[in-house]
């Protein structure tokens, strides 16, 4: 059953923001895991070495470790908007 969500959608919910930047990131490890998978797939079924895997890989894994920190650690949803954060003029 997909998830529902109990209201209408809006970008400027704080809520909605943060459910929708954890599923980009599930859909972002998933593209990363059957990606990677069937290239070390193939790259076993070569003949010849595949160096560049390991480097693909290895940048692929540290984009998703900084997209991780910033979701789960340095995100802010809080109920602001960009307009709060603008000075007051006097």
């Amino acid at each position: 059953m997909p998830p529902r969500w109990p209201r209408e959608p809006d970008r400027n919910d704080p809520a909605y923001r943060k459910l929708d930047d954890r599923m980009n990131f599930a859909i972002h490890v998933a593209i990363f895991a059957a990606t990677n998978s069937g290239l070390w797939f193939v790259r076993t079924l070569q003949s010849q070495n595949w160096p560049w895997t390991v480097w693909v890989t290895g940048g692929w894994l540290l984009l998703l470790v900084v997209h991780a920190v910033y979701i789960f650690a340095l995100a802010d949803y809080s109920n602001s908007t960009a307009s709060d954060k603008l000075p007051k003029s006097s």
